[in-house]
């Protein structure tokens, strides 16, 4: 390390014509601007510069080591811009990949707030239904609904989902209302149908545990469709609980078997997935500070 002071001192000596003109503007005596000039070039093993009293030349070693040595400062400077602008203020832009409903009803809604808290940073949103590769891709951060991720990855948890069953009230009219799980492949029940999801439901009530299988005529794999399926009085629906809340607000829909809370598959976590590395870039970490302190619908 004290090579690398050597090397930029014998540089600055360079650039400024003298050890004078180096010594003010490194804050140095002129004899210690020597010294380490001196020690550089016992450890090259040659001159690097020419001396009289009223000139100073660099010697043909001296040229090719000035040339390593300049390169060295510049890219030195250049890194300590970049670790100032990732420490002052968060900018640049951000790539986020989000799966499509969950972007749509959560995340989108969320951006007008980030960019207006941050003017210095732009947001690129990717919704897909699919996992990426973070690197391939150049993204920064990926939002996925998960119990377990794999690894290689860093994740923040952002909050919890939950699948909630839901139904028109003209369809629990027209057909009944479910008293308990066991009632429910005797009604139309759609659900996602792909992946992990299934028609083997695990359910819990106070410690209570029931497995019920459901089968459907219908499944799809999109939560987004699945609730317009529902809201067309085509029975009841197993979603994620951020597809269905506007919905339940505005009492279009309304919870089906309430108190019984879903087991995974149909229980996760919503993380925020970023790659390892020794600094996580501001501008990445205060989105995820930001998605986290407006929280998850329902929540």
């Amino acid at each position: 390390m004290e090579m690398l002071k050597e090397m930029a001192i014998f540089a600055q000596v360079v650039d400024s014509g003298g050890f004078s003109a180096a010594g003010r503007q490194l804050e140095l005596t002129t004899s210690a601007v020597s010294r380490h000039v001196s020690r550089l070039e016992a450890h090259m093993g040659g001159r690097l510069l020419q001396r009289t009293t009223r000139s100073l030349s660099l010697t043909e070693l001296g040229q090719q080591v000035y040339a390593a040595c300049s390169r060295m400062v510049s890219t030195a400077r250049e890194v300590h811009a970049l670790a100032g602008s990732y420490s002052a203020r968060p900018n640049g832009v951000i790539r986020v990949s989000a799966p499509i409903v969950l972007g749509q009803v959560w995340l989108a809604p969320k951006l007008p707030g980030f960019l207006a808290r941050y003017p210095e940073v732009n947001v690129e949103l990717q919704l897909v239904d699919r996992k990426i590769d973070l690197i391939e891709e150049g993204v920064d951060l990926a939002i996925r609904i998960a119990t377990e991720l794999a690894p290689g990855l860093v994740a923040r948890p952002l909050g919890p989902v939950r699948y909630v069953l839901v139904a028109t009230p003209r369809y629990l009219q027209a057909h009944g209302e479910p008293k308990v799980p066991q009632d429910l492949p005797l009604h139309q029940c759609s659900y996602l149908g792909y992946a992990r999801f299934g028609e083997a439901w695990s359910m819990r009530r106070h410690g209570e545990a029931v497995n019920v299988h459901v089968p459907s005529r219908l499944t799809i794999n999109n939560s987004g469709a699945l609730m317009a399926v529902v809201e067309a009085d085509g029975g009841i629906g197993l979603v994620p609980d951020f597809t269905a809340r506007i919905a339940l607000a505005q009492q279009r829909v309304r919870r089906v078997l309430p108190e019984w809370e879903f087991d995974a598959p149909y229980a996760g976590t919503v993380h925020a997935v970023y790659m390892p590395g020794p600094h996580l870039a501001l501008k990445v970490r205060a989105f995820i500070d930001y998605l986290i302190e407006e929280g998850l619908p329902g929540e």
